[in-house]
């Protein structure tokens, strides 16, 4: 466990080595070509060297549900399991979850546990990028850490960021068959997934961009309109799901300072929508999986967008945010 750095700087202190970070990769490419075989080397290099660290990093952190969230509640769920204070059964939601920590639980510490959720979490974003990219694989890996929530959602939500890096994986995989399997895997750690499993099944009927971004533009109309209409109308349709605890739960420790409609958060999702218009409408930019990404991402955006004025509204934008690094 990393315990040499106080707990309230341990966060800030992973922000401020990703700083540095861009700003040598900034540097690096003002004066070297992204084509240069050297340079991609060096690269390469320089991304195995970062994804060691953040393993290490986010996997050994302390025990804290102060500043890591729910961290502290797996902990307590781990210790029941160690106790046998409650024991694994295939009717436990999230299955793979359950029986990962109820097995872990047997053979090791909470600290490994978190180092191998860390693992599932960050390496399929890895295995995509260089599947996707090729030697070009850094760049896009590099912006995968970086986003917004990505910390959060290896600390904290570790059970939706482990679905949404295993749905990444899927998607960069060719076979149908792979795909389904790790959209299912997925699932099995967080039901939420279902949202954008659901989008990309619509992706196969249709995978124009220009729709789904008139959809997109569609839902602001209506939700400005609609006021908490949508809200409840999906809190019924998600009844008993993790989905449904994002619409109508209040954290009165981490609520955000107002609800109703978040122009900040539209205003965030806007920078992944005006580059999907700038590559796919502006430039003609012809790429399946790329229009299928951000078919993906605007259909899940423009959903959030209906629930917008939801207590736990970030959290439902997540289900589209994870893949805007993309």
């Amino acid at each position: 466990m990393i315990d040499f750095i106080p707990l309230e700087y341990y966060t800030p202190f992973y922000y401020f080595v990703l700083l540095l970070m861009t700003l040598f990769i900034f540097i690096n490419s003002v004066n070297y070509e992204l084509t240069d075989i050297n340079n991609q080397k060096k690269l390469s290099r320089f991304g195995k060297v970062l994804l060691f660290l953040i393993l290490i990093y986010m996997g050994l952190r302390p025990i804290s549900g102060r500043y890591f969230g729910d961290t502290s509640t797996y902990a307590q769920l781990f210790d029941k399991y160690q106790r046998n204070i409650i024991v694994f059964t295939e009717n436990s939601d999230e299955i793979v979850f359950r029986y990962l920590i109820s097995a872990f639980s047997k053979i090791t510490t909470i600290n490994i546990f978190l180092l191998f959720c860390a693992f599932l979490y960050v390496v399929p974003l890895y295995l995509a990028c260089k599947k996707i990219f090729k030697v070009y694989w850094f760049l896009p890996f590099f912006m995968l850490v970086i986003s917004l929530s990505f910390w959060s959602y290896g600390v904290n939500g570790v059970r939706n960021g482990i679905a949404t890096s295993l749905f990444i994986y899927g998607l960069s995989l060719d076979s149908i068959f792979l795909q389904i399997s790790f959209f299912v895997l997925g699932f099995s750690f967080h039901q939420s997934l279902k949202l954008t499993i659901v989008a990309f099944c619509l992706t196969k009927l249709n995978n124009n961009p220009r729709y789904y971004l008139l959809f997109w533009l569609l839902c602001i109309y209506i939700s400005l309109f609609s006021g908490d209409f949508f809200t409840s109308f999906f809190s019924g349709y998600f009844e008993n799901d993790k989905l449904n605890g994002y619409l109508i739960e209040i954290d009165t420790i981490n609520k955000f300072s107002f609800t109703g409609f978040r122009w900040d958060f539209l205003l965030y999702s806007f920078s992944a929508v005006s580059a999907i218009w700038y590559f796919v409408i502006k430039k003609k930019f012809r790429d399946v999986l790329y229009n299928r990404i951000a078919n993906i991402y605007l259909f899940a955006n423009g959903i959030w967008i209906l629930v917008i004025r939801s207590n736990f509204s970030n959290r439902f934008a997540y289900l589209s945010w994870f893949l805007m690094g993309l």
